[in-house]
């Protein structure tokens, strides 16, 4: 948490976890050759300076009723959500984003180098990641004070929970005005390497360090962990 404060406040260097990097690339345990690993190093340090990490959180009272999941500016039933929200009364609604410079930097290898192209999606889908869960923790922290313990992160899209929710997230968030994220018509994001998520709420000190692809039910996704 540390280093990423100072990143985030000086410049200095990100915290990467290299592994999250190498999953997005659909390493399994290979051999990694030195070229690759060099242009891993370099996609960090061109992210790095690119990057502008900002996020949104927003608090909202939550109840479950007859499997409708009520979040006061959105109702929706969604058997996996609802699931990870047992036993929640409240819930933090969150967005952040990596910012457009990163859009600029993908866009401009993609057209002139294939390869540090894919590199960098990797690696920025492996840095926004790891910022998410830096907000997370600084979250939990906070909360856990106050006598709330926090459930994992559960984005639209996952499981069964409708990716077309996207839309009241994004306007309960504020998020064009706050982070500068909008929705496109087909529920993209923009910048790209931005995420919106809920994060139940509960008195019962459940702790549970699942994050994202664990609490997905796409078990077949290539990207899993």
């Amino acid at each position: 948490m540390d280093r990423m404060k100072q990143w985030l406040g000086s410049g200095e260097g990100f915290p990467w976890d290299e592994r999250e990097i190498l999953r997005y690339l659909g390493h399994r345990g290979q051999e990694i050759p030195e070229n690759v690993e060099q242009l891993i190093g370099e996609c960090q340090r061109e992210l790095e300076q690119a990057a502008t990490a900002r996020s949104v959180c927003v608090e909202y009272p939550l109840a479950i009723r007859e499997h409708v999941i009520d979040m006061v500016f959105l109702q929706t039933k969604s058997r996996s959500l609802e699931k990870n929200l047992k036993d929640c009364g409240r819930i933090l609604v969150f967005g952040a984003t990596l910012g457009s410079r990163v859009d600029v930097l993908l866009k401009r290898y993609g057209q002139l180098s294939v390869s540090r192209a894919v590199v960098l999606q990797a690696a920025s889908a492996a840095m926004l990641e790891t910022y998410c869960d830096y907000c997370n923790e600084v979250w939990r922290e906070e909360y856990q004070k106050k006598g709330w313990y926090m459930r994992p992160r559960f984005s639209p899209g996952y499981g069964d929970f409708p990716l077309e929710c996207q839309k009241e997230i994004a306007g309960a968030l504020e998020m064009n005005k706050r982070i500068g994220v909008t929705l496109t018509d087909s529920l993209l994001m923009a910048p790209s390497k931005s995420v919106t998520a809920v994060i139940g709420l509960s008195r019962k000190p459940k702790m549970c360090s699942i994050q994202g692809c664990e609490a997905c039910g796409r078990t077949g996704c290539e990207y899993r962990r």
